[in-house]
């Protein structure tokens, strides 16, 4: 498995425009791989300014700031990683989750990047056939529901999700989150806009569904009843998009719940289980919150994990 330069444009053949546009921004905000036959491309939406008690609201104050501080972190709030990615498996071009959009009522400024970025790096929305959700939170469907966007889309657009992440949003539970106010409303109101506005694109699946070669779908449960992982396979390599199953700090602390975990025992127990397979296998790891490119190996270390971080590939 090898990286492509992250300033060079993936090979998407029409799917990107000649001489596609160069972000003027100082830091980077995409990187490539190549799996085998099948381009990825990671692609920074930003960032979340978040508390950091949402790292792990169950464990000790004590504990969770001694791991903040060994992270040199602040100890009471700082900068989510939102990262989505473009897959291109043969004639599919495949976006996988959507990005924050627009919420100015929740002042996240710095997030909801991704349509610039994508014409950035010269995608064109209308060459992406097929968007996969890993669940319906607001920072991973809401990029699809800024102005302008749905009628630059595909008429023919499928949308994947899991049939429980559709049911779940019928009348989701938030009795076992932890967010600040207004993200419970903020949530409930995206996944039901979204909901009204793609209605006849979604395609649902139960467990695992196959979106292109190499590329499948698998519902893991637990962040939400609906979240799902992504695995990218091409001859030898793999590559794992673990959306929000795993966070900086369940490498070391996978028993901490996040709180934006609506069942935070099951999500705890999924983490464990893909850290481990991952562990095993030595496949690449990406995944939503993780810092960007988010580009990594996972080892295991006794009954917790250790993040591997490639080195990037100029």
């Amino acid at each position: 498995m090898h990286l492509l330069k992250q300033e060079t444009d993936m090979n998407l053949n029409n799917t990107l425009a000649p001489g596609g546009s160069r972000s003027e921004e100082l830091v980077p905000s995409r990187y490539a791989v190549r799996v085998g036959e099948i381009d990825v491309l990671v692609i920074s939406d930003g960032v979340l300014p978040l508390p950091t008690k949402m790292l792990g609201h169950n464990a000790d104050p004590t504990e969770r700031a001694a791991w903040l501080n060994g992270m040199f972190l602040p100890p009471d709030a700082f900068d989510w990683a939102l990262n989505v990615v473009v897959v291109r498996s043969g004639e599919q071009t495949i976006l996988i989750d959507a990005g924050l959009g627009l919420d100015p009522e929740l002042n996240l400024p710095r997030a909801g990047q991704l349509i610039k970025r994508l014409e950035a790096a010269g995608i064109d929305l209308g060459s992406v056939t097929d968007v996969v959700l890993t669940h319906m939170h607001m920072d991973h469907v809401g990029g699809l529901l800024v102005d302008g966007v749905k009628e630059r889309l595909r008429p023919d657009l499928r949308i994947h999700v899991a049939a429980a992440e559709v049911k779940f949003w019928e009348a989701p539970d938030f009795s076992h989150v932890s967010m600040p106010p207004g993200f419970p409303d903020a949530l409930r109101a995206a996944a039901k806009q979204f909901r009204k506005v793609y209605e006849s694109q979604l395609q649902l699946f139960d467990e695992q569904y196959e979106v292109a070669p190499g590329v499948v779908v698998s519902r893991t449960g637990g962040h939400t009843p609906g979240h799902s992982v992504v695995r990218v396979a091409s001859g030898k390599d793999r590559l794992m998009f673990a959306g929000d199953a795993v966070f900086a700090v369940g490498f070391d602390h996978p028993d901490w719940f996040n709180g934006f975990e609506h069942d935070p025992e099951e999500a705890a127990l999924v983490r464990v289980r893909l850290l481990r397979e991952l562990a095993e296998t030595g496949e690449l790891l990406v995944a939503t919150h993780m810092p960007f490119p988010s580009v990594g190996h996972v080892a295991a270390d006794g009954d917790h994990f250790r993040w591997v971080p490639v080195f990037w590939d100029y």
